[in-house]
């Protein structure tokens, strides 16, 4: 199946077709999919009860990550669920798209490892023939090469547009990435690599969370923004089992901080960490054992780089608005603006965006003017991930490529204005600076200015 919402159908629709039947022999549905729990999907390998045979409704994950023995028969339906991102919006799409040759030949191999097996195939074979791929589409081609192209810069590669590729991604993904660098001040206004893009490589994280990190150290506040990375750089750490939505929502909502999801989760990472990093504390709230300990990995990682480039840890209390400032100088290109209930539109593209009902900013009592978040995701709306609400004149502070103070017959104190002459002149050397540069991507660069807003 694609995800776990099909896979969650299909059980319930197993389940209704027993109960139809008259003394029909036992039969274990069994789900398995990333997000589930480590435990239930341990069952999957063990022996049912009363020699019950097992269906076994899963996602791809079956198809290489998983050795069941016994499985006889192979039901596949010929789709799956990938993630496509797009450069120009900067927006990742999970697309429901047929798969492969290559996987349909591996979900059928499933069938019949251990014994004779059929594979039953919801396609035509002139579909397979002449519909599918031979192969998936490379994830080089396919994702954001932020980090991709801060480690070749790094390594010294100066044309990147000429690099030999195994699987050259499209031109316009790596002149989209070298764009992202030159924003976060990875790459100067001529392309080359900056002091700040230096220490970004030194972390393996997407750069605008090393970003982040980066900002922190200036800010004073890098324990809490450490945790806050480390909880990003893994899977979502909250659990909803469809049977009990309802408890599992008001378990997530007793961590809500209503200004941030970012500081939403570094709630919880403190909460676990005071009740001594307990697995059963995570079942009991209805979080991912597994996740909340690769996030503890993942921190332990960071913090030892940390020691190695002499950044020190230091943290900042309770003074919150001095991380949200940190979040903001990571992702000031990702800001939106309010313009209806839960319904924003983003600053540079202008294209809406919504919040996601499990953010804490959903329903929260108060929506905040400007946000910025995380990643936008496609699904059955664009929806914001992982959103923080933002000042206003820190994005003009953080982005003065992109915004501005415009004077809307308002009488503005002597801060105000200062940001205003600030970001203007600032934007004025950029492009004097891009403009005497001879980067492959300054055209592409001074092209995207034109989407600067005035706040």
């Amino acid at each position: 199946m694609t995800g776990q919402e099909d896979i969650e159908a299909t059980c319930s629709a197993l389940a209704e077709r027993l109960e139809q039947l008259d003394e029909p022999p036992p039969l274990a549905i069994l789900p398995i999919y990333s997000q589930l729990p480590a435990d239930l999907q341990a069952k999957i390998f063990q022996r049912a009860e009363n020699n019950a045979r097992k269906v076994i409704v899963a996602t791809n994950i079956a198809e290489t990550s998983l050795t069941v023995d016994g499985i006889m028969y192979v039901v596949d339906s010929g789709y799956c669920k990938l993630k496509v991102y797009n450069p120009r919006i900067g927006m990742d799409a999970l697309q429901v798209t047929p798969i492969s040759q290559a996987n349909a030949n591996q979900r059928s191999g499933r069938a019949g490892r251990t014994g004779p097996g059929v594979a039953y195939r919801l396609y035509t074979e002139d579909a397979y023939r002449n519909e599918m791929f031979v192969n998936t589409i490379p994830e080089i081609q396919r994702t954001n090469l932020a980090s991709v192209v801060l480690q070749l810069k790094s390594l010294g590669v100066k044309n990147l547009l000429e690099f030999d590729f195994m699987d050259p991604p499209p031109q316009e993904n790596i002149l989209n990435s070298m764009y992202q660098l030159w924003i976060i001040n990875a790459f100067d206004n001529t392309g080359e690599l900056t002091d700040a893009g230096q220490k970004m490589n030194e972390f393996p994280l997407d750069p605008s969370l090393a970003k982040m990190l980066i900002a922190a150290h200036e800010q004073g506040c890098t324990a809490e923004v450490l945790t806050i990375v480390s909880m990003l750089s893994v899977p979502s750490v909250f659990y909803r089992p469809k049977e009990r939505m309802e408890e599992s929502d008001a378990a997530r909502e007793k961590f809500f901080v209503p200004e941030s999801d970012h500081l939403t989760l570094l709630h919880v990472y403190t909460q676990w960490k005071i009740n001594h990093y307990r697995d059963d504390w995570c079942t009991k709230h209805f979080v991912h054992p597994k996740a909340m300990r690769k996030a503890r990995e993942v921190r332990s990682q960071l913090m030892d780089i940390m020691k190695t480039i002499k950044m020190p840890y230091v943290s900042c209390g309770t003074d919150w608005d001095v991380i949200r400032k940190c979040i903001c100088s990571a992702y000031f290109h990702q800001a939106a603006k309010l313009k209806g209930i839960g319904e924003y539109i983003n600053c540079r593209s202008g294209m809406k965006c919504h919040l996601h009902p499990t953010s804490a900013l959903f329903g929260a009592g108060f929506t905040p003017d400007y946000v910025v978040y995380h990643e936008l995701v496609l699904t059955s709306k664009e929806y914001m991930q992982c959103v923080t609400s933002v000042d206003p004149f820190w994005l003009a502070e953080l982005g003065p490529m992109f915004f501005s103070i415009r004077d809307r017959d308002r009488n503005y104190g002597q801060r105000e204005k200062r940001m205003a002459n600030i970001a203007t002149e600032s934007r004025l050397n950029m492009e004097m600076e891009m403009k005497l540069g001879k980067c492959a991507c300054v055209c592409f660069m001074l092209s995207a200015l034109d989407s600067c807003h005035l706040l």
